[in-house]
């Protein structure tokens, strides 16, 4: 498996620098850790995201990385060591680090599309182009 390493810099939005980094036909954020230094998560049958103070450490990242955007999901502790979840929101400014796995969705093509039942953008996996599956 072909992966991509990355570092994130301090100041950098989490979100907006991963889908910026998203390969050709989509992949996966396999893992990533890391600090914030606030944290805005949308928590489980929400619509709305909350805001965190921080200082926070990433302990989990993961998700998908398409064209059509992304969607992550993370775990956070504060400096008392209480852990959030949730799913990442635009927002989150990296305080000293982000290092974050990315391997490509070789062989396939990743896009978000709208999806009737669930009212989200939801992922669309097709046969791509690229390394063999």
């Amino acid at each position: 498996m072909t992966t991509i390493p990355l570092r994130l810099v301090p100041g950098d939005d989490l979100q907006r620098a991963l889908e910026a980094a998203t390969p050709p036909g989509g992949g996966f954020v396999v893992c990533g850790i890391g600090s914030l230094v606030d944290a805005h998560l949308r928590f489980a049958d929400k619509r709305d995201t909350t805001t965190l103070p921080g200082p926070f450490e990433i302990l989990t990242l993961a998700g998908t990385l398409s064209p059509g955007g992304a969607h992550l999901h993370m775990t956070v502790a504060d400096s008392a060591g209480a852990v959030y979840g949730g799913h990442v929101s635009a927002g989150n400014v990296v305080r000293t680090t982000a290092e974050v796995l990315i391997a490509p969705a070789a062989g396939w093509t990743l896009d978000r599309a709208p999806d009737a039942h669930t009212g989200y953008r939801e992922l669309v996996v097709q046969p791509g182009t690229g390394e063999t599956r």
